[in-house]
């Protein structure tokens, strides 16, 4: 199979828009921000992985442009659509790299909503509109940043009630990426799990470590535990089903290992299985057994769960008077789990005794689809134009939707004691923190993944 060239990652409308903008024109500045949302302020993230992929090097080739002129007249059916001549004259002036250039915030700064995160701008005069070309895959980080921004806001969630009931220490294996299944393809997969592993050490979602290594580099912070599914329990049937603790507990002697136990009656495996036939088995164990339980309302397994684990195998009460399950047994809860229902499972744990520490949540969905580009209202759109020598400030400010209105000029993101503020190149007062990028097919700036973690602890 053919991979698609640069020319063809655009809207299609695109294509048709080099005839379009004024006479005369030499420069598009564009810029991408977070209009509001769900979430005041958003972590930047994902932009290297769409550069690396989509940007760098020679990314326009003449077997593109052949293909595209032939694709493109029968798409519109006309021939007068596709700008061979001007992609023509990228592949012969520049080798085939994109005349670009992009300065953005650093990877994993938080900044509030209604700011500027990037700003895109051609550095040919003869290629105007090779801004707004690009604009559609680079729109594509809506999706890391918001993922990392809601995982983000899932472990402040579960550290804040580690503060109040247990040990705060526990929170980089508190949340665990459930959700490579879930996901459309791979890519989607790697680049959301991406987003996740800012918030959590504990993941599933083996293509987010993979796309971490190839675009990202740095030590990898991802870590998984031996773990049974449904199939693994119900393949013996309903008798079977203390076999198959037993199995598992015989190849997994030491250490963490998690045993799903709803595929029949959850209670009788909490209660007969775990906490009769191989109670002693598990508290001579050096380690932890798990106990996930994955059907029903999850606040109320979670609290029926902990009761009767607590009543086989006892509990104490920590020094913030919560209690916490006989440190040989846990819980993990990886059933309708998104941010609102952690909220709601640790206030109830919280209100019924229950420390923090002895639950684990596991999210698929939750952590990576359960959000579009309108979460955080992402958008790119042109802010200033250069016409004849002449830079000129664009704006949209629609009649029925002010929300929609956009910043006008060509922008910096400034920072000083009062915060972060996007004012117009020249006005502000601090230090600008949108660093030069990319230009003219190179990357300037290449992040390490633990760097950018930990930027995003920091904020």
């Amino acid at each position: 199979m053919r991979k698609r060239g640069f020319i063809r990652k655009s809207d299609s409308y695109h294509m048709t828009q080099w005839k379009m903008i004024p006479p005369g024109t030499e420069h598009m500045h564009s810029f991408f921000e977070s209009r509001g949302g769900r979430f005041p302020a958003t972590t930047f993230f994902g932009l290297q992985y769409t550069l690396k992929e989509h940007f760098v090097g020679q990314v326009v080739t003449e077997e593109d442009i052949e293909i595209s002129d032939e694709k493109f007249a029968k798409h519109f059916k006309r021939r007068d659509v596709f700008n061979r001549a001007g992609w023509t004259y990228i592949l012969k002036e520049y080798g085939g790299r994109v005349p670009l250039r992009i300065k953005a915030v650093l990877e994993g700064t938080t900044v509030p909503t209604h700011n500027v995160l990037f700003t895109v701008e051609n550095t040919d005069r003869r290629v105007p509109w090779l801004t707004d070309h690009a604009e559609t895959i680079l729109s594509h980080p809506w999706d890391p940043m918001t993922t990392a921004t809601n995982s983000l806001n899932a472990r402040a969630t579960i550290l804040k009630y580690l503060e109040e009931t247990g040990t705060p220490e526990l929170i980089e294996h508190k949340l665990v990426d459930f959700g490579y299944r879930g996901e459309c393809c791979d890519e989607a997969a790697g680049i959301g799990g991406a987003g996740v592993l800012l918030a959590t050490r504990a993941t599933d979602n083996w293509a987010a470590l993979e796309l971490i290594d190839d675009y990202y580099g740095g030590d990898v912070e991802g870590d998984s535990i031996p773990a049974s599914q449904h199939s693994i329990m119900t393949c013996r049937g309903l008798d079977g089903e203390g076999d198959a603790v037993e199995q598992i507990l015989d190849a997994y002697p030491d250490g963490l290992v998690s045993i799903v136990g709803d595929s029949y009656d959850i209670y009788a495996f909490c209660r007969d299985i775990l906490g009769k036939r191989f109670k002693m088995k598990i508290m001579v164990r050096d380690g932890v057994v798990i106990v996930r339980p994955d059907s029903g309302y999850p606040v109320k397994m979670v609290l029926e769960v902990l009761n009767i684990l607590g009543e086989a195998f006892g509990f104490s009460v920590n020094e913030k008077g919560y209690r916490v399950l006989d440190p040989h047994v846990r819980v993990l809860q990886g059933d309708g789990i998104d941010l609102e229902m952690i909220e709601k499972i640790l206030a109830a744990m919280k209100e019924n005794g229950w420390s923090t520490d002895n639950i684990i949540f596991g999210s698929g969905g939750g952590l990576l689809r359960k959000f579009d580009r309108d979460t955080q209202k992402c958008k790119i759109a042109c802010s200033a134009i250069c016409i004849n020598g002449v830079w000129r400030n664009v704006i949209k400010n629609p009649i029925t939707d002010p929300g929609k209105r956009s910043k006008a000029g060509r922008l910096q993101l400034m920072h000083d004691s009062d915060g972060y503020k996007t004012v117009r190149e020249g006005t502000g007062k601090g230090a600008d923190q949108l660093v030069q990028i990319f230009e003219n097919g190179d990357l300037i700036v290449d992040q390490m993944f633990s760097e950018i973690k930990a930027r995003a602890h920091a904020a």
